[in-house]
């Protein structure tokens, strides 16, 4: 029987995701390749082999396959009909580019979650500022603006108010240039997310549920296990199963849920990849959602997925000042008990870009976020 770990890997994208991957795919002896246009890429340092070229290169893309037995990606803003051809061509994609051709359009990804009966918030195509009105005739102000593609960190999301401001979102969001869709504004007393793997036998493992905590719409904080009632963590578990065997995903999902004040649970988004919301799994469970993600497309067996300990995660975003990345105060965080601290490489700063990230584990969630509020206030990364 062929080793599977003789495989090599070919990641689009080179950035902190990436680098991620690469580092667990090491401890299992796989090769990695990756393609991305940065030459100086968090993943460069790690990589067996990467090919400098924009992400719409479609040769580029095709050469990266040719090197790889399977290829993944670590962002869903891809070219799909490149990976389609290279799918008809026997090449070995996953996520599947079905699977992801579902989901990185927000308005098809809401559509198939309705129509499967599953629960979203309430959407509408937009594609003039005609329609806009209309669906706040429908669903009353606030509502959300979204770009269908592209967004990402809150980018491509404005929230309209009252008549008056439709016109300045739908110009922030290029609506003559870019498809729109409207949802209803949802008051949520929670954000939660699901970190859920397929392997490409069907076998699936889901992770703990993460609480999520956002700034300036910038994932901020993630507590796991999060403060819901176990019926809430059923129910959202239950949903991240269903979502995972309609899109047939093959790899790791996350499934960011909004739960509302009467406890309802309503999906906001779908990425198929690795999250940043499950990055605690490095140091909480015993199998990180990285390492995960290398079984799952390899073939290999899923790993187990239990919290070891209560675990708070923690990005650190770049200060204000734009320049070459500086970081400081990373020996004063690390004295603090149970902190460790993932530095991504970036060789430029700029104001809340993701930088890096702080994990704790202690006995309890209250106590794991203690510790993390200390440590992010004496590390910092900015520019010179």
């Amino acid at each position: 029987m062929l080793d599977p770990t003789k495989q090599n890997i070919g990641i689009i994208g080179g950035g902190q995701l990436g680098k991620m991957m690469i580092l667990e795919a090491k401890k299992m002896n796989f090769q990695v390749n990756i393609l991305d246009p940065t030459p100086d890429c968090p993943a460069h340092s790690i990589a067996d082999e990467h090919l400098v070229a924009s992400f719409t290169d479609q040769e580029a893309i095709k050469e990266l396959a040719v090197k790889s037995d399977i290829l993944t990606y670590e962002f869903e803003h891809i070219d799909v009909e490149a990976l389609k051809e290279l799918e008809k061509e026997g090449y070995q994609v996953y996520p599947t580019v079905k699977s992801l051709a579902a989901i990185q359009d927000k308005f098809r990804q809401k559509s198939i979650l309705k129509d499967e009966g599953l629960p979203v918030p309430d959407f509408l195509k937009a594609e003039n500022r005609a329609e806009i009105k209309e669906a706040a005739e429908r669903f009353s102000y606030p509502l959300m603006l979204k770009s269908c593609t592209g967004g990402y960190d809150g980018k491509g999301n404005a929230v309209i108010n009252n008549k008056a401001e439709i016109d300045k979102a739908f110009r922030e969001l290029k609506g003559a240039k870019n498809d729109l869709m409207v949802e209803e504004f949802i008051p949520f007393k929670k954000e939660i997310s699901v970190i859920i793997a397929r392997g490409i036998d069907g076998d699936k493992k889901v992770y703990p549920v993460g609480e999520n905590e956002h700034q300036n719409n910038i994932l901020f904080t993630t507590k796991v296990p999060a403060q819901i009632t176990d019926e809430v963590a059923d129910k959202a578990v239950k949903l991240a199963f269903e979502v995972i065997d309609v899109f047939k995903g093959v790899g790791i999902f996350c499934i960011e849920m909004f739960v509302t004040a009467a406890d309802k649970l309503l999906i906001n988004e779908i990425a198929p990849r690795p999250h940043n919301s499950g990055h605690y799994s490095i140091e909480g469970c015993i199998t990180s959602q990285f390492e995960q993600h290398i079984r799952a497309i390899s073939g290999l067996p899923l790993g187990e997925t239990e919290l070891l300990k209560p675990v708070v995660m923690r990005n650190i975003l770049g200060e204000e000042k734009e320049g070459e990345a500086v970081v400081k105060g990373v020996n004063e965080a690390l004295a603090i008990p149970g902190v460790k601290a993932h530095i991504y490489g970036k060789r430029v700063n700029r104001p809340e870009r993701k930088m890096g990230h702080l994990t704790v584990t202690a006995d309890t969630v209250v106590e794991a976020h203690e510790l993390v509020l200390e440590a992010s206030g004496l590390i910092e990364i900015t520019g010179e």
